[in-house]
């Protein structure tokens, strides 16, 4: 009997999502399978807002930016009922597996309804790259690329106007945008959750510089370094009052999910969203698909959950060994 597939995207959207969406769609479709799309993520399956997904329906989606399955957070799903709503659409749905496509907060989903008797796979799908059982994660290429163009253009002011460039990129439990965009810029450093900072030692960093001759700076804050009574802007306007260098903070925002995603993000979401499919047809259940030494792997949705994210530390002491 052919397999009944539902596909879905949950959390914050993330360029490249939607070639993992025609991916998978595309090689259970070719294996004889049905394929349901729900639209809105978790909150969707609940309301059963769900339709049949042919291969015309996912032709021109590669390059698109978002996902054209849509998502939402749900909160009426963390509870027993929502998840008992949730399992009885699947099957009256036939479904016989669900794709999941998102982040931690989407697989641990999956792993809620995989206790239902769902059988789930997970494929990461988030620009912060904070997945803690992949090297990498759909949306990650094309975020930071966002992120270094923003930049470039901002060192055209800074360079006119001999200013400091306070620059907050998304990250919110996770500095790997920032340290990567700040390496790909010359900044003077990258403030991010992992890695303990001292302002008063980048300020003198400046001064020192600044005595040298530099005229501009860029300093990158990963968006989870800042909190409630302590912004990007404090940080700028704490810089200009102890080096006299004129500084002016930028919040990128969600600019850096949106646009089209890259050719890596494009090829690692086709080759991902093939792989899920695979990992059904192969009759293994409740997995994540990750990247390990730039290779595909899969591991226990518990065991996912429970592995340690790294972070480089080595090129964060690069960039501010090079920042002179």
């Amino acid at each position: 009997m052919a397999m009944t597939i539902g596909i879905l995207t949950s959390g914050g959207d993330a360029p490249g999502m939607n070639a993992a969406i025609r991916a998978a769609t595309r090689a259970a479709i070719a294996r004889g399978y049905k394929v349901i799309g729900i639209r809105r993520g978790y909150q969707g399956l609940i309301e059963g807002d769900m339709f049949e997904l042919g291969v015309r329906d996912v032709s021109d989606i590669l390059h698109r930016g978002g996902t054209v399955l849509c998502t939402a957070r749900s909160k009426e799903f963390t509870t027993q009922a929502g998840l008992e709503k949730a399992k009885a659409n699947c099957d009256a749905a036939g479904m016989d597996a669900l794709i999941v496509i998102g982040g931690d907060g989407t697989y641990r989903g999956a792993l809620d309804l995989s206790r239902y008797g769902v059988k789930c796979i997970g494929i990461p799908g988030t620009i912060d790259n904070d997945i803690v059982c992949t090297e990498y994660t759909i949306g990650f290429d094309t975020a930071q690329n966002t992120a270094l163009e923003m930049l470039d253009k901002l060192k055209d002011t800074e360079m006119s106007h001999h200013r400091c460039s306070v620059v907050e990129v998304m990250g919110r439990n996770a500095g790997h945008i920032g340290v990567n965009v700040a390496a790909a810029t010359g900044a003077i450093d990258c403030l991010t959750v992992e890695r303990p900072f001292d302002l008063d030692e980048i300020c003198d960093k400046i001064s020192e510089q600044k005595e040298a001759g530099k005229t501009h700076f860029e300093l990158i804050v990963a968006e989870g370094v800042v909190h409630e009574g302590f912004t990007s802007d404090d940080i700028a306007k704490y810089i200009e009052a102890k080096t006299g260098v004129t500084s002016r903070a930028t919040v990128l925002g969600h600019v850096q999910r949106g646009g089209a995603p890259s050719c890596y993000d494009r090829v690692m979401a086709l080759k991902m969203g093939y792989y899920a499919v695979e990992l059904l047809a192969n009759g293994f259940k409740n997995r994540i698909v990750a990247v390990k030494n730039n290779k595909l792997v899969d591991y226990d949705i518990n065991e996912a959950l429970n592995m340690q994210k790294g972070y480089d530390e080595k090129l964060h002491s690069v960039l501010r060994i090079l920042s002179i």
